[in-house]
């Protein structure tokens, strides 16, 4: 053999080794940290991402490890107390600022441009900084009937014309007394936990509160102020009325309630609508949110995506995330699990959001009047609070003792962690 046939096949063999048979060996492991175990849809379509990405490139390769959603938060605190995170972090989107405060997130460092196509609600931010994209967001609308609104002289709203409180309030009278149902509107009082700030404090800040005021630091004023009161008055008078079920809300009449013919209204979220489009067809509509004098308001904020702040890899982490956020992904999401499109390309792309799908609506009730809950690291202690308040309101408590009684736990949180600074 000629020297120049050995150099060809060392440099053949060389290129074969880094090149092909070596990409594998060559790329660093990123491990990513998942709250969906035991949800074989979600697995499929997240290691769909997680394979293609790490067969484009070369330098990364992520590792995922899933975790119940009951004990995810639980042991990402766990593991951030002793210095175990991994690179890529799943976070609940109100959660994330208390992850942020606490160190346990960095900043993103993603491309601004694949941002600003997205739903408001699907980009987490604290102190200016984003922290978090999630692949999906989520949006409540007020179910209810044609026919009914139509046969009780109800107008139907619509996002650029909602109801104002009275309007909804007289809307709730009527239904109630045309003794066609057991109660004329579900808030979904069994739903306890994240569902009652998620759904309820829109409300509360659509009446001018909040559960905390972010720019004073400070739950007083803000939870008990003058605006608070008045929505906590009109809040225990859905009860005392009878216009609504309470707390003892069997679970099973909140989940079948308002397609057994219960309920003439309810408030629900898009992941439930397709049992109800279903029995209903076109007589079905998801109406927008209630005007009570700050303009409609819904929640958002779903699930996402950071890098710990912990993590030796930062930009590999940063790249899966970009590399997740291409609309065949977000589209597939949405196809599996249901979920709304955050971007309107993906929505396009969607089987139940695209334009004139079933489902559409909900992606303009989300462009329109998604709301961020209160994005402070005390957010954990304040939605407890506020779930307490809500509940105990309901159940006839003093309005302004519970909401400042919430105030003060709150503000004491605040105080107990130096501001949260």
């Amino acid at each position: 053999m000629s020297i120049r046939t050995t150099v060809h096949a060392v440099a053949l063999a060389t290129a074969t080794v880094l090149g092909l048979g070596g990409t594998a060996l060559a790329q660093t492991e990123l491990s990513l940290w998942y709250h969906g175990a035991g949800n074989a849809t979600e697995r499929a379509l997240l290691s769909r991402i997680i394979d293609d990405f790490n067969g484009s490139q070369g330098e990364w390769k992520v590792v995922i490890e899933e975790f119940p959603q009951a004990s995810y938060n639980d042991s990402v605190t766990a593991a951030a107390l002793a210095g175990n995170l991994p690179d890529i972090i799943d976070v609940d989107g109100p959660i994330m600022p208390n992850w942020a405060w606490s160190g346990y997130l960095a900043p993103l460092a993603i491309d601004q441009a694949k941002l600003d196509r997205m739903l408001p609600g699907a980009v987490g931010k604290w102190k200016g900084e984003v922290y978090g994209v999630g692949l999906w967001d989520a949006a409540c609308a007020i179910y209810a009937r044609k026919s009914v609104l139509e046969k009780n002289g109800i107008r139907i709203p619509t996002l650029d014309k909602p109801w104002s409180r009275d309007e909804f309030d007289a809307a709730l009278v009527k239904l109630q007394g045309s003794g066609e149902f057991d109660f004329a509107f579900d808030p979904g009082m069994a739903w306890t936990g994240e569902w009652y700030p998620y759904a309820f404090g829109p409300m509360l800040q659509s009446r001018g509160g909040d559960l905390v005021d972010t720019a004073k630091n400070q739950a007083d004023g803000a939870i008990n102020g003058d605006a608070a009161l008045d929505f906590g008055a009109w809040w225990q008078s859905l009860f005392t009325r009878g216009l609504a079920p309470g707390t003892s809300q069997d679970s099973a009449d909140r989940e079948t309630g308002f397609l057994d013919g219960k309920y003439a209204m309810q408030l629900n979220g898009n992941w439930a609508a397709i049992p109800p489009l279903e029995k209903f067809g076109d007589d079905m509509l998801f109406l927008p949110a209630v005007d009570f004098g700050g303009g409609p308001k819904i929640g958002a904020a779903s699930w996402q995506f950071g890098v710990a702040a912990t993590s030796q890899h930062k930009d590999g982490g940063t790249a899966f995330i970009e590399f997740a956020l291409q609309d065949k992904y977000l589209a597939a999401f949405s196809d599996g699990i249901g979920l709304i499109p955050p971007t309107p390309e993906a929505a396009a792309m969607s089987e139940k959001y695209r334009p004139g799908g079933p489902l559409e609506v909900f992606f303009g009730l989300s462009e329109a009047q998604a709301t961020l809950r209160a994005a402070t690291p005390g957010y954990v202690v304040a939605s407890a609070e506020f779930e307490k308040a809500m509940a105990d309101i309901a159940n006839g408590a003093d309005v302004a003792d519970t909401l400042d009684a919430a105030a003060d736990a709150i503000d004491q949180d605040i105080e107990n962690n130096s501001g949260y600074q």
